[in-house]
């Protein structure tokens, strides 16, 4: 079998855990299809219940033997209604109805209800349209009068305990964390968390402070920007620049945009991303019916197929894995979207003569020069020496066709880069005493000794001269791989 016999998979997958993988093997089988990294909601739960299940992950990652990388989500202050003293109420065109914006408010029935944030009187005003769970009901605000909010309802439907509300265009101006956030970034530390996701984000402002708090409570993980607010477009560029990761949340946002421009915008989100050197992930009912169905309909698998297609570094399963009937199908059929689509994705050139333009790190250039050889002379992979990541990180964002192996010693710089498109992390470590020129062979016959490589390959590898020094990668050469893995030829570009 050479080692272009079988495809690799280059879009990555995030599965959101709960009580579907709670199930005795689930999380083996989950992993052992494809999972790259396990979401922990923290919108439910108890810390309890996320230790346990961070600790399931790590047990069934080595058991299986891969890397899986663990992103905490926080909640976020999503705005809800209270409970209603007799369960749901169904609500028909043109009824009135209270929103109650008072601590003391009593529970609701079929003429009002209390809701979470107080504050939204100050944020609403006569013609505003407020939208309850993701859409299906909907009110024209008529008027204010002091904390009670008086609407008309436009849409009607069953509207029940706890479902959200947003205010159709945005402009809600609740904190993007709250209290519940703040506690959780500390549980999210304990965990040793890989990804922290930020939800409602309208601000750089909102990524910095979380990072802060992350860091304060002694933990190092990557920063995760959730795109799900109307408010955060205008500013994209600056919430992308204070973020490592970003996250196209499409049901909220869908719900303040209108879904007839959400397509338009994930596109917008994703190409801007990668354009700004971070990672993206495409998530929200990407395989919904999955949920009951053991397989996809077509327009899901579409849905898929068209963000890897435009360049998303991972999709995102959430009710599909973490409540579905089939959370292993679910992961095997976005396991097949994403090798089908992948066939279909071309590497555009115009992509490499942008980043040319924008280079200010000796990384950044080391990585293009890189992907410039190897879309020009036939190179079969291209193989990071890195200690953090980063160069692995740069060398993803120009899309080639090429697999990037990114070889480190440290546990946590292989598991962030499992959101990484087309990066393959593989624990690697420098002998102490050994010469780069030694290690870089290492690595050469290690790929080689695991299929990745073939005799008569030829491999771009990249490392930096100081070892243990991050974001030090300052060299870059081709080499070629003899029998048994010996490098034959050596050239220092």
């Amino acid at each position: 079998m050479t080692t272009q016999s079988l495809q690799v998979r280059r879009t990555k997958i995030v599965a959101t855990l709960g009580p579907a993988t709670d199930a005795p093997g689930m999380l083996e089988k989950i992993i052992a299809e494809g999972v790259n990294v396990a979401r922990l909601n923290l919108s439910h739960g108890t810390p309890d219940d996320h230790r346990a299940r961070a600790e399931a992950v790590r047990a069934a990652a080595a058991k299986v033997g891969v890397e899986v990388g663990i992103l905490a989500d926080l909640q976020g202050p999503k705005i809800r209604v209270e409970k209603f003293a007799d369960g749901p109420v169904q609500l028909e065109v043109g009824d009135a109805f209270t929103l109650d914006c008072r601590d003391d408010a009593p529970d609701g029935d079929a003429t009002r209800v209390g809701v979470s944030y107080l504050g939204l009187p100050k944020d609403v005003s006569r013609g505003d349209i407020l939208l309850f769970d993701d859409g299906l009901v909907a009110m024209r605000v008529e008027s204010i009068d002091g904390t009670e909010i008086h609407c008309t309802v436009t849409v009607g439907g069953k509207l029940s305990n706890r479902k959200g509300l947003n205010r159709q265009g945005g402009g809600l101006t609740v904190d993007a964390l709250s209290d519940k956030d703040r506690n959780d970034i500390k549980l999210a530390a304990e965990l040793g968390a890989d990804f922290l996701a930020v939800s409602f984000v309208r601000s750089a402002e909102d990524m910095h402070t979380a990072r802060r708090l992350m860091r304060e409570a002694g933990g190092h993980a990557v920063m995760v920007a959730k795109i799900e607010r109307a408010d955060a477009i205008p500013v994209l560029g600056e919430i992308i620049d204070a973020t490592d990761v970003v996250m196209v949340a499409r049901g909220d946002l869908g719900v303040e945009i209108g879904d007839a421009e959400l397509p338009g915008l994930q596109k917008k989100i994703i190409r801007e991303t990668v354009q700004r050197n971070r990672a993206v992930i495409t998530a929200t009912q990407m395989l919904q019916s999955m949920v009951r169905s053991p397989i996809p309909t077509r327009a899901e698998v579409l849905d898929v197929a068209n963000a890897v297609i435009d360049g998303t570094d991972a999709v995102m399963l959430s009710e599909e894995s973490a409540a579905g009937a089939h959370p292993d199908k679910a992961v095997a059929a976005m396991v097949r979207i994403c090798l089908g689509a992948e066939r279909q994705f071309e590497p555009k050139d115009e992509r490499m003569l942008d980043a040319a333009l924008q280079l200010d790190r000796a990384d950044q250039a080391i990585a293009l020069a890189a992907m410039v050889l190897a879309g020009h002379l036939g190179v079969r992979a291209i193989v990071a020496l890195t200690e953090s990541g980063a160069t692995a990180q740069w060398l993803s964002r120009y899309r080639s066709a090429v697999p990037i192996y990114g070889m480190s010693p440290f546990g946590e710089a292989r598991r962030r880069m499992q959101v990484l498109r087309d990066v393959h992390p593989v624990e690697f470590s420098h002998g102490e005493q050994q010469s780069m020129a030694a290690s870089t062979r290492a690595a050469v016959r290690m790929l080689f000794e695991q299929g990745k490589l073939a005799e008569g390959d030829r491999v771009v590898i990249t490392y930096g001269d100081r070892v243990g020094q991050a974001g030090g990668t300052n060299t870059l050469k081709l080499l070629s791989v003899g029998a048994d893995g010996i490098v034959d030829s050596l050239r220092e570009l």
